[in-house]
């Protein structure tokens, strides 16, 4: 098993999160796609989230899986969806977890500058496709820093 990332407590600025989330709203003004994208800490806890005008409810609840799933397996949520296939590892994850995880594209782990992960982001509204372009736009105003 590939080492686990270090995780980072310290709760994610709101000033960056709303930097995350004007540049996802760029990209998905860009793409025509009104989207939700939503921001949470390392410990899963919500920072910020925004609804475009003419996002679909559904969404909110989209965007904010996809950052929670990102965050609890430290990876893009593209890369996951292989695991939760019928005979895969993780096929019945869905029982055993309280809080609503989605393996589709459109989340992204955000990590600072000295690697650890320090939070999430979730983009939801659009094609998987979209939406996974929408989050790695938010995603890479962390990574720049």
């Amino acid at each position: 098993m590939a080492d686990m990332p270090k995780i980072s407590f310290t709760t994610l600025p709101l000033a960056t999160a709303l930097d995350l989330i004007t540049a996802g709203v760029d990209k998905a003004t860009s793409l025509g796609v009104p989207s939700t994208i939503t921001v949470i800490d390392a410990g899963g806890n919500l920072v910020a989230a925004h609804r475009m005008d003419g996002a679909a409810l559904a969404s909110i609840e989209t965007s904010h899986s996809k950052a929670r799933t990102a965050l609890y397996f430290a990876q893009p949520t593209r890369d996951l969806a292989g695991a939760v296939q019928p005979g895969a590892p993780l096929f019945t994850i869905d029982v055993s977890v309280t809080s609503p995880l989605a393996f589709v594209p459109g989340g992204i782990p955000l990590h600072g500058p000295d690697g650890v992960q320090i939070g999430a982001v979730g983009a939801g509204g659009g094609s998987p496709d979209q939406d996974h372009e929408v989050a790695v736009a938010a995603a890479g105003t962390v990574e720049a820093r």
